[in-house]
């Protein structure tokens, strides 16, 4: 039997396998996931950490997050079942304001985080689109 998602679920799925492509940029990387859309790596790929101008991907992935503000500041959820982060904790984490990518380009609508060394190195703020 195969199991029924609506178009909603089926787009946070297509939305999260997108995210786990992010930093594909060698051959020697794994293949992407099923359901990844490869026209979104490139856009991963331009993501630069605000203070260093170093890549976002250099030392972690980018993945889609849900994401809230409180008291004014941006919080992500880090650990979805989908994201395979290395040491996720799994809670709403707090971004950094140094870590915050004012673009207005993102192209997948949702929250974006890039998690290393148990902090987020990079954020946007998703679009809604």
């Amino acid at each position: 039997m195969t199991p029924r998602f609506s178009t909603g679920k089926w787009k946070l799925l297509t939305l999260a396998a997108s995210g786990l492509i992010s930093c594909y940029q060698a051959p020697l990387r794994a293949a992407p996931p099923p359901g990844a859309d490869p026209d979104l790596a490139p856009w991963f790929r331009s993501l630069r950490q605000p203070q260093t101008e170093q890549s976002c991907c250099d030392r972690s992935d980018c993945r889609t997050v849900r994401y809230r503000i409180v008291d004014g500041h941006f919080q992500a959820f880090i650990g979805s079942e989908f994201s395979r982060w290395q040491n996720p904790p799994y809670a709403w984490v707090d971004v950094p304001e140094a870590s915050i990518l004012h673009r207005h380009d993102n192209p997948t609508g949702e929250g974006v985080a890039c998690w290393s060394g148990m902090r987020i190195i990079c954020f946007v703020e998703g679009t809604g689109a």
